[in-house]
């Protein structure tokens, strides 16, 4: 009898299946998405601002500058992955953590939410403008945390709520505060099998930062070809790390302060995977 009560104890275990392809990569657009690297798989990023599309023809309407990321995804384990990358804006380097903390899953045991937490730091490593500054390194170290709270409603669409507080040591004037709170949301909708419809908008929470700065706002497309993922986008930020489009955006989309950018994302398989 106890033989029987366990068959069947592990025949309802298996009716409990895990909500996968919540979004099709581990970024949404700028921000990360609910999506882990998976064991023993390095995701290589290469991710690509051109100009504000409002520079005009003669800057080919933003063709002719470029900010780049390029970066390493590493899955440790399938709960935990790390990354870095190099960005030319600020000549900026970058580490993540990430820990998914719960899975959406149906069946016998039912978690309506899928919970993972992002932990970033960044260093500018510009040269100062006067090499007599005090407090060098210290004033170069940023921080955000952000918890990525997703649920996929059906196949074809998925949403995604970003609480998340940016640190900075170093601010331009008084009227900042080195803590910025924002939220922020992420949508994505399924148009074909391998073409979705990807949007991002992050606001902050009023009275942090100074009026030049604007909420971060990307719609973009997610195109997938074999072992690529490619992310076509317009975005009104500049930078691609948390501290940058969080708390310093300057386009405005209704006078044209777009960028036009892309992802590429390419996987190897470096370690022994699941």
């Amino acid at each position: 009898m106890a033989q029987e009560d366990l068959l069947a104890l592990l025949e309802e275990d298996e009716t409990t299946e895990v909500v996968g392809a919540i979004f099709k990569t581990s970024r949404i657009i700028n921000g990360h998405s609910i999506e882990n690297t998976p064991k023993g798989i390095l995701d290589v990023k290469i991710s690509h601002r051109f100009g504000f599309v409002n520079n005009g023809l003669y800057d080919l309407f933003g063709l002719d500058g470029a900010t780049i990321r390029i970066g390493g995804d590493w899955g440790i384990s399938d709960r935990i992955s790390v990354g870095l990358g190099r960005s030319s804006l600020e000549k900026m380097y970058d580490v993540y953590g990430k820990i998914r903390l719960l899975r959406q899953s149906t069946g016998k045991k039912t978690i309506p939410l899928s919970i993972t937490y992002l932990g970033t730091a960044a260093i500018n490593t510009l040269r100062f403008e006067d090499p007599e500054a005090s407090n060098l390194f210290q004033s170069r170290l940023f921080y955000s945390h952000e918890l990525l709270i997703a649920r996929k409603f059906s196949e074809g669409f998925s949403m995604q709520i970003m609480p998340s507080i940016v640190h900075r040591n170093l601010v331009q004037t008084n009227a900042e505060t080195h803590d910025v709170i924002a939220l922020g949301f992420g949508g994505r909708q399924k148009i074909s099998k391998r073409l979705s419809l990807n949007l991002e908008y992050y606001y902050v929470l009023p009275d942090q930062l100074s009026d030049r700065y604007k909420n971060s706002f990307s719609v973009g497309f997610d195109i997938e070809t074999g072992g690529h993922v490619f992310q076509l986008h317009f975005t009104n930020s500049t930078s691609m790390v948390s501290k940058g489009f969080i708390t310093e955006t300057v386009g405005d989309w209704f006078d044209g302060g777009v960028h036009f950018g892309f992802n590429i994302s390419r996987v190897f398989t470096v370690g022994r995977g699941k």
